[in-house]
């Protein structure tokens, strides 16, 4: 079982590693507590040896490290059979190089020791199908062992389980608050399993780190992705930063308070040496007393209130507030500290201007036509239409068409006043001794309308001055 990612080639069944530096970006376990390796693409100086130790990374976030004594060429990915207290057990490559001894370093491990184990061999298939079947044995295994340590009334978390490569041996990893004496439970679990039994407590951080997991944030748990060294988290990082002591909300997934409280806690720290200790004191002045109430600190305003008046917020910089701390130390009251916010209203009161991207849309365009809307009120067409459409440029008339206008319809007929209409135009009329309608000249220099729809002709209306013959 190599890179699960499958960027790694394979002859005869061993994989060979996808060479990456430990910059692998799959989502599986390959870059789970990867160290990228700048070193790997530099050569070594003339007579140098590479170094003969590398780090192996086990299920989850256990680590190791081995000596390569048979100069096997490994690359990060690679699945390796190691040295074990008993028998073999299966890993894969996670840094070679120089940067290993970095690492041993930081572990206070001596390059020379004797402690450090072998590698036999990279990974035959024989070797990756005996691992991916102890594999999968752990889910079940570890079900079976949380049952029988709730039979013996053990006060104990079991939370992972992991074999060992030649499925000789398991480690049972548990968390607990006291000290558990689950002698008769390696009992059990040996005869249950058949196979040699380790526990391993770890806490609870360590738990999260195994597990994994999706934080609060969207993103993978640190712990479990790059973070190794777990430093103390107190409520003076919240404190600090303004954060309400809320245990739900500052607590991780392990139940601590969260890890990432420490990644900028040096920066507020920083941030506030400028800042006066207004611990217990006030700001006197002739108008009365005023004390903080809260501050903002990246931005350096202090927003403080008079004991008459505690719902009106006074910002002042840290600079006028110094300043005012510094008068009272020498006996002078300033009349009031309001006039010095004009020039804290120039910074922060700063109005957004919005701008209208999607157009000059009117809110009632959705409207029915002739209906009313849930309002009640009944829309006006116009008034939508013209809201509705953008307003456009009047483009200046072409040479060509400038002397073309509508021709009047009743241009060549002056005296058509007094003509009675058109019979076949009457649609709908039944009645043959109405007088025509006198015409008041109301449309006489309106253009045709062209586009009109003609209203469909009626038959009884053509025979209505033809009786029918007996």
């Amino acid at each position: 079982m190599g890179c699960s990612s499958g960027c790694g080639t394979e002859k005869n069944g061993i994989p060979a590693g996808c060479n990456n530096n430990g910059s692998c970006g799959t989502s599986d376990g390959c870059n789970k507590l990867t160290v990228f390796d700048w070193l790997g693409n530099m050569s070594l100086p003339d007579g140098q040896k590479h170094f003969d130790v590398v780090e192996v990374r086990f299920k989850n976030s256990r680590k190791e490290f081995f000596r390569n004594t048979n100069n096997l060429t490994l690359n990060v990915g690679d699945a390796i059979a190691v040295e074990a207290t008993s028998g073999h057990d299966m890993g894969m490559v996670s840094l070679t190089g120089e940067l290993v001894k970095l690492q041993l370093k930081k572990h206070n491990i001596n390059f020379d020791t004797e402690e450090i184990k072998k590698v036999y061999r990279k990974a035959k298939q024989g070797d990756l199908d005996k691992w991916k079947e102890a594999q999968s044995l752990e889910t079940n295994t570890m079900f079976r062992a949380r049952t029988i340590a709730l039979k013996l009334g053990l006060e104990m978390k079991l939370s992972d389980v992991e074999f060992q490569g030649d499925k000789s041996k398991a480690v049972f990893y548990y968390t607990a608050d006291a000290r558990v004496d689950f002698r008769e439970l390696i009992k059990v679990l040996a005869d249950e399993f058949k196979i040699r039994v380790e526990m391993r407590q770890i806490g609870a951080r360590q738990e999260a780190s195994r597990l994994g997991g999706i934080g609060s944030c969207g993103r993978e748990l640190c712990c479990s992705t790059w973070l190794t060294d777990f430093r103390t988290v107190s409520t003076s990082a919240a404190r600090y930063q303004q954060l309400s002591l809320n245990p739900l909300k500052l607590a991780g997934q392990c139940g601590k308070l969260k890890c990432c409280l420490n990644y900028e806690l040096d920066s507020y720290v920083d941030a506030l040496k400028e800042f006066p200790d207004m611990d217990g004191k006030r700001l006197t002045t002739k108008k009365g007393e005023a004390f903080l109430q809260k501050t903002d600190i990246f931005r350096r305003i202090m927003w403080f209130s008079y004991r008459s008046d505690p719902s009106v917020f006074i910002p002042l910089n840290v600079k006028t507030v110094h300043e005012i701390i510094a008068a009272n130390a020498s006996g002078e009251v300033p009349e009031d500290i309001s006039p010095a916010i004009k020039a804290i209203e120039k910074v922060t009161n700063v109005e957004p201007n919005f701008e209208n991207v999607v157009g000059q849309d009117s809110l009632t365009r959705f409207d029915r036509k002739g209906g009313k809307n849930k309002a009640g009120f009944k829309p006006n067409r116009n008034q939508s239409r013209a809201d509705s459409e953008p307003q456009r440029k009047q483009k200046p008339p072409v040479a060509n068409q400038a002397s073309v206008q509508p021709k009047p319809a009743n241009q060549n007929k002056p005296n058509n006043q007094n003509k009675p209409a058109n019979r076949n135009k009457a649609a709908g009329s039944n009645k043959t001794n109405n007088p025509p309608k006198p015409n008041h000249n109301r449309n006489q220099n309106k253009p045709v309308d062209r586009n009109q729809t003609q209203q469909p002709r009626n038959p009884e209306n053509d025979n209505r001055n033809n009786p029918p013959k007996p």
